[in-house]
């Protein structure tokens, strides 16, 4: 089980630093979000590639934060019902969502969108938009956001089976902390 742990704290590490990152890609999304209407609307031009940087830059802070999100146990949760509960019958809650929902959807996502980045990096696909940006980089958003949520719902999982074991203490605050 030590070994099983430290592979959670480094996926949770991962996760972490990665979420720390995404920090900066909101305010990067901002400047340009900013700059582009500035630009619009006070010089009368506009591009494609601006409009699309945008647009890349939330799907790279929506879909790279989502293990983050989890890791931090910021997602939507029914805390009103199971914080009623023992904090084992939660563990055992989170294990079966975990199993039952979490991973057959983020699994299937991951697997089902990498060809889909391969194909549009392989033919360099642009945007249909003139001055667009090619696709590639927002494509391969989707399998690496999945992945990480993905690592994080097994970092989560080592963590309530080694609580539930007793080779770990009280879950502690990340553990339904909004109940």
């Amino acid at each position: 089980m030590r070994g099983l742990l430290k592979l959670s704290c480094l996926i949770d590490a991962l996760n972490e630093g990665i979420g720390k990152l995404a920090y900066w890609l909101v305010l990067v999304a901002v400047v340009v979000s900013s700059a582009n209407a500035v630009i619009r609307y006070g010089l009368n031009t506009s591009s494609n590639a601006w409009l699309e940087l945008q647009w890349y830059l939330f799907s790279a802070v929506f879909l790279l934060c989502a293990g983050y999100t989890f890791l931090r146990n910021e997602h939507i949760r029914i805390d009103i019902i199971l914080g009623r509960f023992s904090k084992r019958v939660q563990a055992w809650v989170d294990i079966f969502g975990i199993l039952v929902f979490m991973f057959p959807m983020t699994i299937l996502i991951t697997v089902l969108s990498w060809p889909m980045f391969l194909d549009s990096y392989l033919t360099h696909e642009m945007s249909s938009d003139a001055g667009g940006l090619i696709r590639w980089p927002a494509k391969i958003l989707v399998p690496v956001g999945f992945f990480l949520l993905t690592a994080q719902g097994v970092s989560e999982l080592i963590k309530r089976i080694a609580y539930l074991t007793g080779h770990r203490d009280e879950p502690g605050e990340k553990m339904h902390s909004h109940s």
